[in-house]
C-alpha cells in the first residue's frame, strides 16, 4: 500500500475551493456554502489522488465515478469540474443558479455538463444510485473482463452527509450493497453534525457506523477532516484494499470552515455575506477585494492531475486494442452497448390473434422477456421480492450475486432487490447512468408510490429505466384497497418525460417493450394485469408506437369509447351492447397517452373525429382524461376487497352499465356539438 503525500500546493488548492465556493454562492445570493467549505479537503484528496476521470474523455467507460450525494453542496462539484478542465467555465460558476445556466441549484445528470454522473439533491438519492453504479461495474467486469484484460475495474466514490443517511432510500440501498459485497464502493461521510434544524443532537443520534457494520460494510473514523489530508488519503487506501465489502469513512468536519459562523446551521443554506467573505479570504491568504480568483499555480496543479488521467485512458485504449484482437465479438458488443445502439427485436417478440387464449398481461410480459432476454444482453433487472408475482425472471436467467454466496454470480443479470422499492428505483438510475445497461425493476403498481422520488429522477435525468408494475387495478381482487391503485396512473402521467404503458393484450404488451427499448432518453412504466385478458382483433405491437389507435371502427360513429389495459376489452363488449340498440361506437385503445400526445394533429384527428363525443373507460381516477374525453368514466374512491368480477360490477364496469352511460353521453350531445378536444389554441 502506497501512502499519498501532500505539499503547499494541495493546501492552496483546498483554500481556493473554499473561497471560490463562498464567492459562487454570494454572487447568486442563493445556495449552500457550508458543505463545500467543509468538504473541500476530502474532495481534494479524492480528485487529486484517487479518481481517474479525464475531462478530455468524459465518457470513458472505465472512469472512476464520483457522486456528491449531498447535492445541495453542488458548488463544490462545479468548482472541481472547472479546475479539472470539464465543460464548466468560470463564467458558468458566476451564473450559478441562474436561468438556463449549466450550474443549477442541484447537480443534474444528462443536462450538458460532463462529470455529473447522477442527479442528486433529493437527499438519499445520490448514495442509493451510487450503489447502482457500483453494481454496474461488478456486473460488466464479470461479463467482459478476461485474464490479462481488466477492462472494467473502476471504483465509485461518494461524499454523503447526515441528511442522506437519515433517508430511508439510503438505508434500503446500503443494506443491499452490504449483502452484495460491493468492495468497489467507497463512501466518505461528512460528519459535520449540522442539518437545517440545527445540531444533529436534536434528531439524529444513532451510531451510524454500527448500522453500516450491521449492513456488512467496512468502517473507519477520522477526527480531523478540516486539515488532515494524509489521514484521509490513508483511509481511502485502506478502503480500496477491502475488496469484499463496501466502505464508509466517517470524517469529522466543520461546516463552513473559515467563516466566522463555522460549525453553525446558518452557514448551511445561505450566502455568508460580504464582510464574512472578506474575513474568509484574509484567513486563507487571498485578497479580500478580489473575487472568483484561481491562481495559475492551482490551475497547473490540476492540469498535471488531468495529465495522469489521460495517461490512464491511453493505457486502457491500448489494452482494449489487444482485447479486440483476442475477443473480437465481445469487443464489438461492448462498443455497441457503450454507444447505446439497441438491438431491434421486433421480429422475435410474441404476436397473438383472437384465437389465442386469454392471458394476464403480466404473463404476457414474461413471454416477451423469454423471447428477447438472450437477444439483448444489456437488459438486466429484477423484482422487489415479488418475482413469482411480477413474472420477471426469464427461463435462462442467472441471479446477480457474489460468487461466494453460491447463489449466483456477478455476471448474472437477474437482481433480487428485496422489499426495497425505493432503493430499487434509485439503484436502477445508477445502473443506467453507468452505461452499457438497460435496467428494469418490478413490483405491484400501487407500490411504485414508495419509489416515486427515484422515478421522478429517472425522468428528470433521461434514464432509460423500465418499471414493470403488475397487479395494476381493482382487478387484483381480494387484496383490497390497500393494494389497488386508483390515483397512481394520474401521478405517473403527470411526470414529464415518463411514458406510461397500460397494454390491453399480448400484442400491446409486446409493443410496449418495443417502444420502451427504442426510447433511449425516457423511462417507461408498464402497468400489467393480474387477471386474464382476451387477445383483441385489430391490435398489433406496432400500433402501440402511436400511443393510441382505432382498434375497432363503426360507420358514422355516434360515440368514441377510449380505454386502456383491461378496460379495452370492456369497451369492445360495450360497443356490441350499443350496436344492439342501434348506436354505432368506435373503440380506441390508448396504451400510452404520452406517445399519443406526441403525434401530429392530423393523426389525432383521424382517431378522434370532429363532432363525436368521447367517453373514456379506466378503473382509475379520471384525472387527466379530460384532455381527450368529454365524459370520463373511472373511480374516485378507494377500491374494495372481493373477487375481481364482483368489484368490477360494484363500480359499474360491466358492458350493460357502461352502455347506459354511453347512451346518456350520446343523448346529451345531440343538442350541442362536442368540443373537438384535439384542437387547442396553443
Amino acid at each position: 500500500m502506497t501512502h499519498a503525500t501532500f505539499s503547499d500546493i494541495d493546501s492552496k488548492s483546498v483554500s481556493t475551493v473554499r473561497v471560490l465556493a463562498a464567492d459562487v454562492v454570494q454572487k447568486a445570493n442563493s445556495g449552500h456554502p457550508g458543505a463545500p467549505m467543509g468538504c473541500a479537503p476530502m474532495s481534494h484528496v479524492l480528485f487529486s489522488k484517487f479518481i481517474k476521470n479525464s475531462s478530455a474523455h468524459p465518457k470513458w467507460i472505465n472512469r472512476d465515478r464520483f457522486v456528491l450525494s449531498n447535492g445541495h453542496g453542488c458548488a463544490l462539484l462545479y468548482i472541481l469540474l472547472h479546475l479539472n478542465g470539464f465543460n464548466v467555465s468560470m463564467d458558468d460558476l458566476k451564473a450559478f443558479r441562474q436561468l438556463n445556466s449549466k450550474t443549477p441549484g442541484h447537480p443534474e445528470a444528462n443536462h450538458g455538463v460532463n462529470g455529473i454522473e447522477v442527479t442528486t439533491g433529493p437527499l438519499g438519492q445520490g448514495i442509493s444510485s451510487a450503489v447502482g453504479l457500483a453494481i454496474a461495474q461488478t456486473h460488466l467486469g464479470a461479463y467482459f473482463n478476461k485474464p490479462g484484460f481488466e477492462l472494467i475495474n473502476n471504483h465509485t466514490y461518494v461524499i454523503v452527509g447526515d441528511g442522506c443517511l437519515q433517508e430511508g432510500v439510503a438505508s434500503e440501498a446500503c443494506s443491499l450493497a452490504g449483502h452484495l459485497q460491493l468492495g468497489n464502493l467507497i463512501v466518505l461521510y461528512d460528519d459535520n453534525h449540522i442539518t437545517i434544524d440545527g445540531d444533529t443532537d436534536v434528531s439524529f443520534t444513532e451510531d451510524v457506523l454500527k448500522r453500516f457494520e450491521a449492513y456488512g460494510w467496512h468502517t473507519q473514523t477520522l477526527g480531523d477532516g478540516d486539515h488532515d489530508l494524509e489521514s484521509i488519503a490513508h483511509a481511502v487506501e485502506i478502503a480500496k484494499s477491502v475488496t469484499d465489502r463496501p466502505s464508509i469513512i466517517k470524517i469529522r468536519t466543520t461546516i463552513g470552515f473559515g467563516s466566522k459562523s463555522q460549525g453553525e446551521e446558518k452557514v448551511h443554506g445561505a450566502p455568508l455575506g460580504a464582510e464574512d467573505i472578506k474575513g474568509v479570504k484574509a484567513k486563507f491568504g487571498f485578497d479580500p477585494s478580489e473575487s472568483f480568483v484561481v491562481s495559475q499555480e492551482v490551475y497547473d496543479f490540476w492540469k498535471s492531475v488531468q495529465s495522469g488521467a489521460e495517461q490512464e485512458v491511453a493505457k486502457w485504449d491500448a489494452l482494449f486494442a489487444s482485447y479486440r484482437q483476442a475477443f473480437p465479438e465481445l469487443a464489438g458488443e461492448l462498443e455497441r452497448r457503450i454507444a447505446g445502439k439497441w438491438i431491434d427485436v421486433s421480429a422475435v417478440v410474441p404476436r397473438y390473434t383472437p384465437a389465442d387464449p386469454a392471458i394476464a398481461t403480466r404473463k404476457l410480459s414474461e413471454n416477451v422477456l423469454n423471447a428477447i432476454a438472450e437477444k439483448i444482453p444489456e437488459l438486466v433487472g429484477g423484482s422487489a421480492d415479488l418475482t413469482g408475482s411480477n413474472l420477471t425472471r426469464w427461463k435462462t436467467a442467472v441471479d446477480y450475486q457474489p460468487d461466494s454466496t453460491k447463489l449466483g454470480t456477478y455476471a448474472g443479470r437477474y437482481f433480487r432487490f428485496g422489499v426495497r422499492e425505493h432503493g430499487m428505483a434509485a439503484i436502477l438510475n445508477g445502473l443506467h447512468a453507468y452505461g452499457a445497461l438497460v435496467p428494469f425493476g418490478a413490483t405491484f403498481l400501487n407500490f411504485i408510490s414508495y419509489a416515486l422520488g427515484a422515478v421522478r429522477l429517472s425522468a428528470l435525468s433521461k434514464h432509460q429505466v423500465i418499471y414493470i408494475m403488475t397487479h395494476d387495478s381493482i382487478g387484483l381482487g381480494e387484496d383490497g384497497p390497500t393494494h389497488q391503485p386508483i390515483e397512481t396512473l394520474a401521478e405517473l402521467r403527470a411526470l414529464p418525460n415518463l411514458n406510461v404503458y397500460r397494454p390491453a393484450d399480448g400484442n400491446e404488451t409486446a409493443g410496449s417493450y418495443l417502444a420502451a427499448l427504442s426510447t433511449t432518453t425516457t423511462p417507461s412504466v408498464f402497468c400489467l394485469t393480474r387477471q386474464n385478458l382476451p387477445q383483441l382483433a385489430g391490435s398489433s405491437p406496432e400500433a402501440v408506437l402511436k400511443g393510441g389507435y382505432v382498434l375497432q371502427d363503426a360507420e358514422n360513429p355516434s360515440i368514441v369509447l377510449a380505454a386502456t389495459g383491461s378496460e379495452v376489452s370492456l369497451a369492445v363488449d360495450t360497443a356490441k351492447e350499443l350496436a344492439n340498440s342501434g348506436i354505432h361506437a368506435r373503440v380506441v385503445s390508448m396504451p400510452c397517452i404520452e406517445l399519443f400526445d406526441a403525434q401530429d394533429l392530423e393523426y389525432k384527428k383521424s382517431v378522434f373525429p370532429e363532432g363525436v363525443p368521447v367517453m373514456s373507460i379506466e378503473v382509475m381516477s379520471t384525472v387527466g382524461w379530460h384532455k381527450y374525453a368529454h365524459a370520463p368514466v373511472g373511480i374516485e374512491t378507494f377500491g374494495k376487497s372481493a373477487p375481481a368480477p364482483q368489484i368490477y360490477k360494484y363500480f359499474g364496469f360491466v358492458p350493460n352499465q357502461l352502455a347506459e352511460k354511453a347512451k346518456k353521453v350520446v343523448a346529451f350531445y345531440k343538442t350541442q356539438k362536442p368540443e373537438w378536444k384535439v384542437i387547442s389554441p396553443f
